[in-house]
């Protein structure tokens, strides 16, 4: 049986975010890989050049066994009140073998009411807001497992996510040839990659261009209709469970 992997996108994502896991997930054995969304056709990423293509719509795939969520610099919240976007997420998480994100992906994960409860990690910047969603926020850990669902820290950890997910879903040698395959083998010329690495001074600018980078005035709409929709959400569940 094919084993179906969705990959989501939407306008003003990271591109490696998803590239990274793409390329290593790509090599499963016996898998069929789709970049979903709400239309099929080019999805401008977050640095208005770079285009990735959206091969199937949500609603062309029902039923993924892995999912997995990217994260933006600025369009995160209004991906988290894609209302599209968010209903198919809630509905293919009953049936996922794994529900996965990448940096600011994981907030997603949380407007669609996945986290609630459960461990998770995202970028260090956004890290706060995980608790605003009900989840635990795993500032230092850069994947983090809690049942069928897997969050991976910022950016290039999705590439370590991709390795995590081949060596559960196909085995450790799997894993290992898929890496040896890719050459991932990272030593960087700087020790900055973590928060808990960087010197204070660089930590303040790197939040400063940040916050530049992702400032939108729809921000606190976007993110406030998130919060709505995962309370009505629960209030519905809630009641439906009741008349049931």
């Amino acid at each position: 049986m094919t084993f179906q992997v969705a990959i989501v996108l939407y306008p003003g994502m990271t591109v490696l975010d998803a590239i990274g896991p793409y390329e290593v997930l790509r090599g499963l054995p016996d898998s069929e890989l789709r970049f979903v969304s709400n239309e099929v056709g080019p999805i401008v990423s977050d640095s208005g050049v770079l285009v990735l293509g959206a091969t199937h719509t949500f609603a062309e795939a029902p039923a993924p066994d892995l999912v997995l969520v990217p994260g933006s610099e600025g369009a995160t919240a209004a991906a988290m009140a894609d209302k599209e976007l968010i209903g198919w997420l809630r509905a293919v998480h009953e049936t996922t073998q794994w529900t996965t994100s990448v940096c600011s992906g994981a907030l997603i994960l949380a407007a669609a009411d996945i986290l609630r409860g459960h461990p998770a990690t995202t970028h260090w910047a956004a890290q706060p807001a995980l608790a605003a969603f009900g989840a635990q926020s795993r500032p230092h850990d850069r994947i983090v497992r809690s049942g069928k669902i897997v969050t991976a820290a910022g950016v290039s950890a999705g590439i370590d996510l991709g390795l995590w997910l081949v060596g559960q879903i196909a085995g450790d040698e799997v894993a290992q040839m898929t890496q040896l395959t890719i050459e991932y083998d990272p030593y960087p010329p700087y020790d900055t990659g973590h928060p808990d690495k960087a010197p204070a001074d660089l930590l303040r600018k790197t939040r400063l261009e940040l916050t530049k980078r992702a400032a939108s005035p729809r921000l606190p709409i976007d993110v406030g209709i998130a919060l709505w929709r995962v309370t009505l959400n629960r209030v519905r569940d809630r009641v439906g469970a009741t008349r049931g």
